[in-house]
């Protein structure tokens, strides 16, 4: 039985095309991608992403742990910071990408994880906790609205005495909203867009009262409720990755674009020694970025990658129409030889290939 966020009666309401996903039922879309596409570009929209995990470390060995499983160094973060990471496997394979906030208290950490991995990833940590640290799993309670696009301040700021234009990418706030304490404003978004992403506990907190204000505030700006499909799009124009296509237990962080989130001068954490070994050997394979060459080839995951000869030297990991661009992009991996920007190559779609070019992302320049 899929379970159901807080906004689960609006997302009905408003006519949401509900769909399995991470074991919730979640709006695909309501009133089609492309609007809800084109408002978090041009306007601001609302995704529900309640069914995201939030653990919350804490104890006086909560940063040791932290480190202990994050390839990134969170030794770093000053309260009201946050920073993207991923935790590995002994093999250097990708457990999960998460988000680490520092709290304003000492020795007090959130990790927010993938919502379709937080029974793995919370015995993961669990399994990796050998600290003076607790870990809590605050994920069934917690709401999370992410309000995107170059309208959210002006949308978002009608309800809270912070001042929104201060908070710095990555970094986060903690406020009122429409007469509600405690509520997080975390400048952490996966659109490529200005926005927030809005986090509160829902024993404390009218989830709908706060749905309801920020879309009456939004109302002049064309404001649209928007779900996972235009999530997806907008997420692969700026070449964010996906956990369970881009990024798996099978892909490592250097051959995933994500060298620069692996910090080796940290110190130990789990998997250095296997992505030591990697960096050393060298990459066999890259995950690249490409736009098809003619606008009405449509990539997907799984589609094979092939050179001129049609020998295999991939496989797409994501694909979409961009609805920015008006043509095809992805991103997959290809072996090393190929993954030069610029480079010519082809994807197998149905039974023709269709020529496409290496290109890095984000494909869209902001």
């Amino acid at each position: 039985m899929a379970k159901k966020t807080p906004f689960h009666a609006i997302h009905q309401k408003e006519g949401g095309k509900l769909v399995e996903f991470a074991g919730f039922e979640m709006p695909v879309q309501y009133k089609g991608i492309k609007v809800e596409h084109a408002a978090v570009r041009n306007n601001v929209g609302v995704f529900d992403v309640s069914h995201m995990g939030e653990f919350y470390i804490h104890g006086p060995e909560a940063l040791d742990l932290v480190q202990h499983i994050s390839v990134n160094d969170a030794s770093n973060l000053v309260p009201g910071k946050a920073q993207y990471t991923c935790m590995c496997y002994e093999d250097g394979g990708i457990v999960d990408d998460m988000i680490v906030y520092k709290l304003f208290e000492e020795d007090q950490y959130i990790l927010v994880v993938n919502g379709a991995n937080v029974d793995k990833d919370l015995a993961w940590v669990n399994s990796q906790n050998t600290f003076d640290a607790t870990v809590v799993d605050m994920s069934d309670d917690t709401c999370l609205l992410a309000v995107q696009g170059p309208k959210s301040v002006d949308t978002l700021q009608k309800l809270t005495d912070l001042d929104l234009s201060e908070i710095g990418f990555y970094s986060f706030k903690m406020g009122t909203l429409a007469g509600f304490e405690n509520i997080v404003f975390s400048a952490t978004g996966y659109t490529g867009e200005k926005g927030f992403e809005i986090y509160f506990d829902k024993n404390n907190v009218d989830p709908e009262a706060v749905w309801n204000a920020i879309f009456e505030a939004g109302e002049e700006f064309g404001i649209e409720p928007c779900g996972l499909g235009a999530r997806d799009t907008l997420r692969l124009e700026m070449g964010f990755a996906l956990y369970g296509n881009d990024i798996t237990k099978d892909t490592h962080p250097l051959e995933a674009r994500l060298g620069w989130i692996t910090k080796f001068d940290k110190g130990d954490f789990v998997g250095k020694e296997a992505l030591l070994k990697k960096k050393e050997e060298g990459n066999s394979r890259q995950l690249v970025g490409f736009v098809m060459n003619d606008e009405r080839n449509i990539p997907r995951h799984g589609y094979e990658i092939v050179d001129e000869s049609g020998n295999t030297i991939g496989e797409v990991a994501s694909g979409t129409m961009s609805i920015t661009l008006g043509k095809g992009i992805g991103m997959g991996y290809v072996k090393k030889e190929f993954a030069a920007e610029g480079n010519t190559i082809h994807i197998a779609i149905r039974k023709k290939t269709a020529e496409a070019t290496v290109t890095r992302p984000p494909f869209i320049k902001k």
